[in-house]
């Protein structure tokens, strides 16, 4: 059955990410007016999207032999000399779960912001902006050249820039537009890096082609027998570049600043950057290039940077998290935190674990802002937890769904996906051969997860509502609801692909087929792991409880926490001061520069250019005077003693013959007379 519907995704393939771009390309031309309409085009065109990419997924379940691509594209794009860049689509296992995870979640957040952007005056042109999110991101997750990742990979952040700063009238969107757009630049810078020179030292940018591609045998062996400076080889220093184009994206430290700020966007937008597209992208990357991670040893530099990167990065967002009161914005640095899960888990060779994590948490964080969203909406855009409370009775339905993802997300077991996603984080970083120390960092993070998800519940769903606060929320409609639903299952059904029992997803990223056998789930190492899983939330759970099961009725009150830890608590709401740190050591440093460069240029090179202009301009009055009066007038006599001499000669000229013959006559008669003077002489 697959192999006869490959031919067919093959021709259909492409129009898996063309069809939102086509979509947002003529929303862009479509007035305001049109908004509704709007909304149906992208919706018609990215459910289109979908449809393909689950039939791409169906066929995909049937693997190719030893883990090779069922389809790998390259066309000519363009010729330069004789050189020809070729570009084309790949479908894969790793692709082909992507693509139908992202088009998925995508579309419910479209059908859920058909709902709550009703009222906004430009309903079309949000929905442009989302089609052209997600076709980049689709591109992206297809894409069988490094080139054309990396073209996506850009309107991806000009996507996020324009979602994120929608609301360009107010400073603060406007501002965690920038900030978001510069920040991932400097990680793009690298990725951009990476890929030339991979390009120089390979002559190409496929990832599969027939054997000379990126990441198969041939290409792979060649990179990793040069070494460049500090004895890295090729390959190892290429991924450290890519790593950092990673951590721009994924919001990895120190490059995360952008991330809890990305909150301004509307509320959809926030899901879609968080769960199914921008952040996925850079996990993605290190994804993508796994093999060419792997080329470089388990323990070898690129691998080790990315284990380390992702458990301080785990350890610091769940931290930072436990001191803030945003609804959305505790939740952007969850996103955070769990990118760094994901991060460990490919840093220590756990490719299958770090991808199922990063496809059940896109259905779990997708559904925990959608219903953040739906609080936010029935609460009158309240987003103070500290001001909520009660809204159990008054959002019964909300609430149902916003535990269903609180609970995937910290862990509880066994029912829902974040426990058995999370369970093999821990133990791909507990059997790394390069030490504990980002399974300790993994460890921490998950107990502060439960923690401050169960805070966050606490808050805001249970107690009685706090004074002063929000007055009379209400249920959201069915639109904002339904998507809440299809997430939910889908976060409670991740579930059964990813238990040791049947591992279905990880055997299935490398080309096997799984076997189901009851006995894994009681090995010692299994028990042992999910002993510590469920340990972990059961203490952060508890201590949460005990900390915040009878919450002041006053909305002004301080936290439980912050009267004990006034000063960590500060620092922890702060972000670590890590804004606070860039501004004084590295923008205001800049905006010195910037000053002095200013400074120079105004009073020494700007005199010099005038005085260079002043030299320029009296060598030019010099000139044209010699041109002038010397040159010009010298030729003016010259041609009007031309023009008098042939004045003269016309004047004798006056076209009768018998003048003409008169003067004949008269010359013959001299050369007669000189001829017999001569003669006779």
């Amino acid at each position: 059955m697959a192999d006869a519907l490959l031919p067919h995704v093959s021709g259909l393939l492409w129009l898996v990410p063309m069809l939102p771009l086509l979509a947002a390309a003529v929303i862009a031309f479509m007035p305001d007016r049109l908004g509704r309409q709007a909304s149906w085009l992208a919706l018609g065109t990215l459910f289109v999207s979908c449809v393909i990419a689950l039939l791409a997924f169906a066929v995909a379940l049937t693997p190719a032999e030893h883990g090779a691509p069922l389809l790998a594209t390259a066309h000519e794009w363009f010729k330069f000399g004789d050189v020809a860049m070729r570009v084309g689509l790949v479908l894969d296992p790793l692709s082909a779960g992507m693509g139908a995870m992202v088009s998925f979640v995508a579309f419910w957040i479209f059908v859920y912001s058909t709902g709550y952007m009703k009222e906004e005056a430009r309903f079309g042109r949000f929905f442009g902006f989302l089609s052209l999110f997600s076709g980049a991101m689709l591109m992206v997750v297809y894409a069988n050249n490094l080139l054309l990742f990396f073209m996506a990979w850009e309107l991806v952040g000009l996507a996020s820039y324009l979602l994120i700063g929608f609301y360009f009238e107010k400073p603060s969107a406007a501002a965690a537009a920038q900030k978001a757009f510069i920040t991932t630049r400097v990680g793009d810078m690298a990725f951009f890096l990476g890929m030339i020179w991979l390009y120089g030292q390979t002559d190409t940018l496929l990832f599969y082609d027939h054997g000379k591609g990126l990441l198969e045998t041939g290409v792979l062996g060649s990179l990793a027998g040069i070494t460049t400076v500090g004895g890295l080889t090729v390959s190892a220093a290429a991924c450290l570049l890519l790593l950092v184009g990673a951590m721009g994206k994924s919001g990895q430290v120190p490059l995360h600043t952008w991330l809890p700020d990305a909150m301004e966007g509307p509320t959809p937008v926030s899901a879609l950057i968080h769960a199914a597209t921008m952040v996925a992208a850079g996990v993605y990357l290190v994804a993508r290039a796994f093999p060419m991670f792997v080329s470089c040893g388990d323990t070898g530099w690129p691998l080790t940077a990315t284990a380390w990167i992702g458990g301080i990065t785990a350890l610091y967002a769940a931290c930072v998290a436990l001191g803030q009161n945003d609804i959305k914005r505790i939740l952007a640095y969850s996103t955070v935190s769990q990118l760094g899960f994901m991060m460990v888990a490919l840093g220590t060779g756990g490719l299958a674990a770090g991808m199922f994590h990063l496809i059940a948490h896109a259905f779990f964080k997708a559904l925990l802002f959608l219903s953040a969203g739906s609080v936010i909406h029935g609460c009158h855009d309240e987003q103070d937890i500290r001001k909520m409370g009660g809204l159990r009775q008054a959002m019964p339905k909300t609430f149902i769904a916003y535990a269903v993802g609180m609970m995937a997300l910290s862990g509880f077991p066994f029912v829902f996906s974040g426990f058995w996603s999370k369970e093999a984080v821990l133990s791909s970083a507990q059997n790394w051969p390069g030490g504990y120390g980002p399974f300790l960092l993994a460890v921490c993070a998950a107990l502060l997860t439960a923690f401050y998800m169960t805070r966050q519940a606490l808050l805001v769903f249970f107690g009685k509502p706090r004074q002063p606060g929000v007055h009379h929320p209400h249920e959201s409609p069915n639109v904002i609801l339904v998507p809440l639903y299809v997430l939910a299952a889908g976060a409670i059904l991740l579930a059964v692909i990813g238990t040791p029992m049947w591992p279905w997803f990880e055997e299935w990223l490398v080309g096997e087929h799984a076997v189901f056998h009851a006995g894994a789930l009681f090995t010692p190492h299994a028990v042992t792991m999910m002993l510590l899983s469920l340990g972990l939330v059961t203490v952060g759970v508890g201590a949460s409880w005990l900390v915040y099961r009878f919450p002041s009725g006053d909305s002004r009150a301080l936290d439980p926490l912050e009267r004990k830890f006034g000063r960590v608590w500060k620092f922890l709401g702060e972000g670590m001061y890590f804004d606070a740190f860039y501004d004084k050591y590295i923008i205001r440093n800049v905006a010195r520069l910037a000053a002095l460069v200013d400074g120079l240029e105004r009073l020494f090179f700007v005199p010099l250019m005038a005085l260079a202009e002043g030299v320029i301009k009296l060598c030019g009055r010099w000139t044209g005077a010699v041109d002038e009066q010397s040159l010009n007038q010298g030729f003016n006599r010259m041609c009007a003693g031309l023009q008098h001499r042939a004045d003269s000669a016309s004047a004798n000229q006056s076209g009768k013959p018998q003048g003409y013959l008169r003067a004949i006559g008269l010359g013959a008669a001299l050369l007669l007379l000189m001829y017999f003077w001569m003669i006779t002489a």
